[in-house]
Parts: structure tokens; C-alpha cells; sequence
């Protein structure tokens, strides 16, 4: 871990090397989604798959970057002819140019560029939602980052964020320390970076960061590879470290669409005595593949949070899946093989569930569902708990009235 370094140090790199590394020519002809920040998600794990989303929705894009949240958002929400208006903040005028043309190829509007740091959102709330991915760990005081975007929440209002986690990036943070001491006073920033890419390929096989099969940013872009291996300020979070940090901020984790990562009993048999933090942790150190940490958080004092699968006007989505192709493969083998961090899971899902799984489009609640597969309540609980459990933990499955 790095001492504090100047906030200057981070913009100046951000000016060099806007990260992640986007053409705005690209917009033509694909939109890049993921978590967090999807409407979908955002819906599903802050306010119970319930949002009315026809009464508009404030969103802040802290730390916004190259625009990757951004875009995806406004675009969804423009798809689906529903009102907001985001504001998108960061240090780097470099970044923010290449949001901005973004936006402009695609024609989105409602939105307000700032160049300028998170730690001022309070100023600019509050907002029924707030982006911040990849961003707090690099600050010089994380909590006042978390602090300030809680602070910028309206009542009801949540959070989607991502932070590095230290398992899954070994071998990372020895060559962060070791590249900033044998490059520091370099400039240009590509000086520093060529001298880094010597040493990089000098490397022995067998070190750690080598071996590491989850590592790949240095392989995308420059910018890529300067982010990762010579950031000037970059702390990793446990999830118990994350918990902890939210806490403080009169936050709340509500969820995350990687929750199989965080199941303890993948592993074996959980001691009563743990708590769910405690679990989440232990199978954190188990599994060894997590690089970062993407989870949605409400303040602490809402009522609302993740949607549970329970309610009969919910609506689900499937994410990433065609229903009837899965449907198909439910009715013939009763399981369907997901791949997360490269670790293979076998998810069980009931046959009986195809027909109501082929009916999944998005507009569809799950009464319409049960009623269409004329199920009464104990047949339809027995085959759609299965399916809600086991489709959700590994993001596949999100609740949201966003195309009602």
C-alpha cells in the first residue's frame, strides 16, 4: 500500500492516459453495458424491482472517466423512453472530452459535464443514484469520498460501486512499488511508461503477476497498463474492509451481482457463530479470484434494498440469456453451467420451470408468469424459488419495472 499522494499526480495521469481507453468513433456501432450502473441492477438492488422509473431519476456519474457508466445509462434509459437527468464529475478534462463526444455520437441528452472531483456531490445532490466505479480507491482518504457521496444520496437514494480487492490482483501492488520508485521524477508520463514496459518484460515467469491468469489491463491499452501497474495512489479493499468503510458513511451494502463469489458454502459447512460479513470474507480468502468488489448500497435508514423474488407485480429480466435458449436447456439437463473469474458453477435449476422461464420478456410479472403456466401458489413457490435463487446470485436474473 502507497503513502498519500497529491490529487495533482492522479489528474495529471488522467490527462496522459484516459482511462479506460475509448474511440468515440466506437459508438456507431456497439454499447458497452456492465456492472454496476445498469438500470436493471440498479433497480433490482436498491429499490426492490419496484422503481417507477416514469417519475425521472437524478443520477450522479462520480469519477466518470472515459464515460463507460455513463453512456450505458443514458442510452438504457433513452431506449426506454424514461426521464433523467445525470450529472457526470471528474478530475480529467481528457476524459471528460472523450465522455462528452461520446454523447454527442449517440445524441443523448439530460446530461451535465463538471470537470472536478467527487468530494464535491453534496454541492450538486441530492440524487436518487450514484455511480462510482474504480474511483474511491484511489483517493488519498477513501472515507472522505464515500462520505461526501453519501451525503449527495437523496433519502431513498443508493449507490453502485466497484473497488479493488487485493486476492485476485497478486503480484500487482510489489511492481506498483517497485515501477513508482525506479520511475518517479520521469516525465512525460510516457517516459515512465516506456521504462516500466522494459522492466515489465524482463520479468521472470514465475513471478506472481505473471501467473496471475486475471490480470489483463496491461494487455488492452497503454492507459490500461499505466493504470495498473503505476498508479500513484491505489488501495485494495477486503469486503469486510468495504462493509466496514459504507457503514461509517451511513451506508448499507444491499447486494452485489457477483454474490455466488461471496457464498461460503461453496466450501463447506458454515459455523453458526459467523455473520453474513464474516462469511462473505472467509469465502473472499477461499476463493483467491476476486480482483474487485461490485456492489450496490443504500442509506442505511432506507427500507428499501434488494428485490426478493417474493412480490407478484415484480418483473424479471434475464441478463446476458436468450429465455428460450435456456429454457430449452432446462427442460433437457435440469442445470445450466456459468463461468465466473474462470471457476466453473453448476446451477440447478427445476425442468418444470422452462415454461415459465420462456415466458421471461421483460414486461411479464411473476403472477402473469404463474398464471400463464397455471400454477397455483405452493406448485409455483416449489419450482420459482429454485430459479429466483439460483439465477440472481450470479447476476443472471434482475427484477425491474423499467419497461413497464
Amino acid at each position: 500500500m502507497k503513502g498519500r499522494c497529491q490529487v495533482g499526480d492522479i489528474k495529471d495521469q488522467y490527462e496522459a492516459f484516459p482511462y479506460p481507453e475509448r474511440d468515440p468513433r466506437d459508438e456507431k456501432k456497439r454499447l458497452i453495458t456492465g456492472s454496476p450502473s445498469h438500470p436493471l441492477e440498479i433497480d433490482h438492488f436498491l429499490f426492490l424491482g419496484q422503481r417507477d422509473w416514469s417519475k425521472g431519476t437524478r443520477i450522479l456519474v462520480a469519477g466518470g472517466g472515459t464515460g463507460d457508466a455513463l453512456i450505458q445509462m443514458a442510452q438504457v434509459l433513452t431506449n426506454a423512453r424514461k426521464p433523467y437527468e445525470i450529472t457526470y464529475t471528474d478530475l480529467s478534462e481528457a476524459s471528460r472530452e472523450i465522455a462528452e463526444k461520446r454523447a454527442k455520437i449517440r445524441g443523448l441528452q439530460g446530461i451535465t459535464f463538471i470537470t472536478g472531483s467527487l468530494l464535491d456531490a453534496p454541492k450538486y445532490g441530492p440524487f436518487d443514484y450514484i455511480d462510482c466505479c474504480g474511483v474511491l480507491h484511489h483517493l488519498p482518504d477513501p472515507q472522505e469520498g464515500f462520505n461526501a457521496l453519501s451525503a449527495a444520496l437523496a433519502p431513498d437514494g443508493g449507490l453502485g460501486c466497484m473497488v479493488y480487492a487485493p486476492y485476485g490482483r497478486s503480484g500487482v501492488y510489489p511492481l506498483q512499488e517497485a515501477f513508482g520508485m525506479l520511475t518517479d521524477g520521469m516525465s512525460p508520463k510516457k517516459a515512465k511508461l516506456k521504462a516500466a514496459k522494459r522492466m515489465f518484460d524482463r520479468l521472470p515467469e514465475g513471478h506472481p503477476f505473471k501467473r496471475n491468469p486475471h490480470l489483463v489491463d496491461h494487455k488492452a491499452s497503454d492507459a490500461g497498463f499505466y493504470d495498473l501497474l503505476l498508479h500513484a495512489q491505489d488501495r485494495p479493499y477486503t469486503i469486510s474492509d468495504l462493509v466496514d468503510e459504507l457503514s461509517l458513511a451511513g451506508l448499507k451494502m444491499t447486494g452485489s451481482p457477483q454474490a455466488a463469489l461471496y457464498d461460503l458454502r461453496r466450501f463447506g459447512e458454515v459455523p453458526d457463530h459467523l455473520s453474513e460479513t464474516q462469511q462473505m470474507a472467509l469465502a473472499e480468502k477461499l476463493d483467491g479470484t476476486i480482483k474487485t468488489h461490485v456492489v450496490y448500497a443504500k442509506v442505511a435508514a432506507s427500507r428499501a434494498g434488494q428485490a426478493d423474488g417474493h412480490a407478484p407485480k415484480t418483473i424479471p429480466h434475464l441478463k446476458g440469456m436468450s429465455p428460450q435458449a435456456l429454457a430449452q436447456k432446462v427442460a433437457r439437463d435440469g442445470a445450466i453451467t456459468v463461468t465466473l473469474n474462470g471457476v466453473k458453477h453448476e446451477v440447478i435449476l427445476p425442468k418444470a420451470s422452462a415454461g415459465p422461464i420462456a415466458g421471461i420478456d421483460g414486461r411479464r410479472n411473476l403472477e402473469a408468469l404463474r398464471i400463464g403456466a397455471g400454477l397455483d401458489l405452493v406448485a409455483w413457490n416449489a419450482i420459482w424459488r429454485p430459479v429466483h435463487t439460483n439465477l440472481t446470485r450470479f447476476g443472471l436474473m434482475l427484477y425491474s419495472n423499467l419497461l413497464r
